[in-house]
């Protein structure tokens, strides 16, 4: 956890001129386009990670890189913002019982069910990040069903940060990275490329589509999902955003359909269309 910070009109040297109000319009612009709910705690963080933009378009003052941001009309540099307020943790397998859970709950009576005809699977990583979460669901989901090629499996992977999205198509990681994948998944479904990075098999790839979302603006899903995960997200919002996203989960969720979130999440107390039966796992009531 970050100290709060001083105010900034003490006498602190700082590469860049950063005022109290420089940081009341970052928070604004911040829960207006993102829904992100920035605190005085992140302060020291912001003023880190937006220092890069401002060495990069060599200003000199976060006044004169707001001004650019706010009358942006590419959208570029508010692509950039965002990006650079937006954070990547993650790491394949994470949180490993929501997927002991899709393997047991989902993956196996999908393969019982094959020879009645169904053989179709969709699921939405809502926030997915560099793609570690959205290809651990698509490895679970491949290692539970022997003839996966000949089922329709899509997995929709979706993240605010267009440089994350970028990197999921990319499907290279660094050996370091793959640690927490299991050893016959890793036989299976990665490729060494050299000696510091491997690749996800270009199989396992054709399961995903990637887009950059925002969950703050328009969905343009039309089916309803299987499966959503949306991990470690909602910690960014307040709970009136949480309550919408929700209701927009819940419309886009089967019956029965599976909604996972984070360890710090939770989603009852805040709808009530949804059942808690697991750890951070919920079910939308019929």
């Amino acid at each position: 956890m970050l100290a709060k910070a001083k105010s900034t009109e003490d006498s602190r040297e700082r590469e860049f001129l950063f005022t109290d109000r420089d940081f009341k319009m970052i928070v604004s612009l911040v829960h207006e386009r993102a829904g992100i709910a920035l605190t005085e705690q992140k302060r020291e963080l912001v003023y880190s990670r937006l220092s890069r933009r401002l060495r990069i378009l060599k200003l000199k003052k976060f006044s004169d890189y707001l001004r650019l941001v706010d009358g942006d009309k590419s959208t570029d540099e508010m692509g950039n913002f965002i990006n650079a307020i937006t954070t990547n943790l993650t790491s394949f397998f994470r949180e490993s019982h929501h997927f002991d859970h899709l393997a047991k709950s989902v993956v196996t009576p999908l393969a019982n069910s094959a020879h009645a005809g169904r053989k179709e699977l969709l699921v939405w990583s809502a926030g997915c990040s560099t793609g570690e979460e959205p290809y651990s669901i698509a490895m679970t989901i491949a290692n539970g069903l022997p003839d996966w090629k000949n089922h329709n499996v899509r997995i929709l992977a979706t993240d605010l940060d267009t440089n994350a999205v970028a990197a999921c198509r990319r499907a290279t990681y660094r050996h370091e990275s793959i640690k927490q994948i299991p050893r016959d998944m890793t036989k299976q479904f990665l490729i060494n490329d050299s000696d510091e990075t491997v690749r996800i098999d270009p199989d396992l790839q054709r399961m995903l589509s990637f887009k950059q979302l925002n969950l703050r603006g328009t969905w343009p899903m039309q089916r309803q999902y299987d499966v959503i995960f949306c991990r470690n997200v909602m910690i960014y919002f307040d709970d009136a955003f949480k309550t919408d996203l929700l209701k927009g989960f819940h419309s886009l969720l089967k019956p029965g359909g599976y909604l996972y979130i984070g360890h710090s999440e939770s989603a009852g107390k805040l709808h009530g269309g949804f059942d808690l039966i697991g750890r951070t796992i919920y079910e939308r009531r019929a």
